[in-house]
């Protein structure tokens, strides 16, 4: 008779669920290292076998996981651009007035374009990409817009902006707070947060309406 064993061995074998999860962490880890080459270099000067260099892999791991070199800048943008569209979706469910939610998208749409995903979005020059990929990007970017001027719409029609041309007004902004992701330095003096609530501050002023 046998005897009934109480313990069992740790399986030496990885589950189906740990499996995914480092595939994941090598995905991510292959499109940190790609976003920080393109925005050092340039999509066109960009390379995937420095990307594979800095990780230590070879070229063909990098399309195992993301494909070619537009299909991985495409990722990178898009999720810049993902990460835009839910601060415009989260600064709509916030209270107050259209004014004040406006503002606090502002903050974060400057935040994000001085992090590697956002600051990749205004760096890449979507002429260097296919007919099909230009096109992808030029849509996502136009989801961003729309979304700008709505909440400056709101404002306007609650009286907390000042009559304006929309169109305009979200040109503007937007020139205004894509333009940090040019000359942002991380390990400067400033922070990304510091650097958005005083350019914003600055901006909405503008907005306000007069007495």
């Amino acid at each position: 008779m046998t005897s009934q064993i109480d313990d069992f061995e740790i399986s030496p074998f990885r589950s189906s669920e740990d499996r995914a999860r480092e595939k994941d962490q090598k995905r991510e880890a292959v499109l940190r290292s790609a976003v920080r080459t393109f925005n050092l270099r340039g999509f066109q000067a960009a390379s995937l076998d420095e990307v594979a260099a800095n990780l230590r892999i070879s070229k063909p791991t990098i399309y195992r996981y993301l494909g070619n070199k537009e299909q991985v800048l495409l990722e990178c943008v898009t999720r810049g651009l993902e990460m835009l569209r839910t601060a415009a979706t989260d600064a709509q469910a916030e209270s107050g007035s259209g004014l004040n939610r406006l503002t606090r998208f502002l903050r974060r749409y400057a935040e994000i374009n001085m992090d590697d995903f956002g600051r990749c979005v205004i760096r890449t020059d979507d002429t260097a990409l296919s007919p099909d990929g230009r096109a992808h990007f030029r849509a996502l970017k136009a989801q961003i817009d729309k979304a700008m001027r709505a909440l400056i719409a709101q404002g306007v029609a609650d009286g907390s902006i000042a009559p304006l041309d929309v169109k305009m007004a979200a040109f503007a902004l937007a020139g205004a707070l894509n333009w940090p992701a040019k000359w942002h330095d991380p390990a400067g003096g400033n922070s990304a947060e510091d650097i958005a609530t005083s350019l914003v501050e600055v901006l909405v002023q503008g907005l306000a309406p007069r007495a």
